[in-house]
């Protein structure tokens, strides 16, 4: 499989992640994804509080459904909510997600998902951050998934976390086929491949990576940048720009070591790339076609130094 096929769009920033976008930019975006030969799509009812799902299902309507792959997510319900909590999404529609992890709010979540999407199937379905809700997520929000699958109805059961641990326990107890990791395998926080990744090629279990610019820390490595959803603290900012240098000594960039670093571990299926613009899908593609120098990675294990899965600044 080549680096491109393996390559997928997220869609939290077609939800407004940060900073709003039109309607005629998310579509575009999604084109540019399918022109550039991406046939993964990820979504999930929070991004965008259900105006990622709206925006892609229009985009994909007019392609070809048996030439793509659809994943969407569970575990959070739209619900309007007074007050309404703080978002990091902008201009969203007057709903709320409300965390549900029972058999019925999973298949009130699908159900609601395909209305939005405008499609009769989802390909893949994760449990979407049961952080606080383990239990339920174990006892209900699984099973239910499953028994979905055993179905018919859909393909693949997974879950999409932002952590190395629960997940773990979830490979080790559930018949998962896949996880989808955020964050936590990339050129700053390589924990993922501690003891989750050799865990689920053990198992044989499929691997999406996400996050892995952290959010825009290793795209962009400047003071006001973004990891992990919010302002990155400085020693994180420097730590980026030391792996930055590395990458300019090499005659590359760092995005591109960024893209490249998740796809080159054996246990990775696809890698999951956010974008806003035509033009930035087309930069995440181009990211996972530079040809890199086989030097280069040893070189950026030894600026990362011992700092593998560390969150905080130094």
């Amino acid at each position: 499989m080549d680096a491109l096929s393996r390559i997928g769009l997220g869609t939290a920033p077609l939800g407004n992640l940060f900073t709003a976008i039109s309607d005629a930019d998310a579509e575009a975006t999604v084109r540019a994804a399918w022109d550039g030969g991406v046939r993964y799509f990820d979504t999930a009812p929070q991004y965008g509080h259900g105006l990622a799902e709206l925006r892609l299902g229009r985009a994909l309507a007019v392609l070809p459904r048996d030439q793509y792959t659809l994943s969407s997510k569970v575990g959070r319900l739209l619900r309007r909510v007074e007050p309404r909590p703080a978002t990091i999404f902008r201009d969203v529609p007057e709903v709320d997600p409300v965390f549900d992890f029972s058999r019925d709010g999973v298949l009130r979540s699908i159900d609601e998902s395909l209305t939005r999407l405008g499609t009769d199937r989802l390909d893949v379905v994760h449990v979407h951050d049961p952080d606080a809700h383990e239990q339920e997520a174990l006892a209900t929000a699984f099973p239910t998934l499953i028994e979905l699958r055993e179905q018919g109805v859909v393909d693949a059961v997974g879950c999409g976390m932002n952590q190395c641990e629960m997940l773990e326990r979830f490979v080790e107890r559930v018949d998962l086929d896949c996880v989808l990791l955020a964050g936590r395998f990339s050129l700053l926080d390589r924990s993922g491949g501690e003891r989750l990744l050799p865990l689920c090629a053990a198992r044989g279990m499929q691997v999406v990576v996400g996050g892995v610019f952290n959010s825009g820390l290793l795209a962009h490595p400047a003071v006001g940048a973004t990891y992990d959803y919010a302002t990155a603290p400085p020693g994180l900012v420097h730590r980026a720009r030391e792996l930055q240098a590395v990458c300019e000594s090499f005659g590359v960039t760092l995005p591109a070591a960024a893209l490249q670093f998740a796809l080159r571990h054996p246990a990775v299926t696809r890698v999951v790339v956010g974008a806003r613009a035509a033009t930035e899908i087309a930069a995440d593609l181009a990211f996972a076609t530079t040809v890199l120098p086989d030097d280069l990675w040893p070189a950026l294990d030894l600026a990362a130094g011992l700092h593998f899965g560390a969150h905080d600044s130094p």
